[in-house]
């Protein structure tokens, strides 16, 4: 699901969120919070309930936390989804401030 070319990103600042759209589809967000120090506190990820365990909650955060190491941002994982995530995907802890 990954790398579904229909899957995106959307940085929704304004909501403080970053969504997951498919085409034109809300899926669903991770609530995050840009401290001053440049980093990112991931606080809370909410999947449509149309959509809810199909994999999509992982896709975003896959997404995101991609980004987050493409961009050289650190990340602060307050939301339980992302770091029972991070434990079971060790790769992504280098990205923990």
């Amino acid at each position: 699901m990954r790398d579904d070319p229909s899957l995106r990103l959307v940085d929704n600042p304004d909501q403080s969120r970053v969504e997951l759209w498919n085409d034109t589809t809300f899926i669903g967000f991770v609530g995050v919070q840009r401290v001053q120090d440049g980093t990112v506190e991931l606080q809370h990820t909410i999947i449509d309930e149309r959509f809810g365990r199909q994999g999509y909650a992982r896709t975003l955060i896959t997404l995101v936390l991609d980004s987050c190491r493409a961009s050289g941002v650190l990340i602060h994982p307050t939301c339980t989804y992302v770091q029972d995530y991070l434990r079971r995907f060790p790769q992504y802890q280098d990205l923990v401030a």
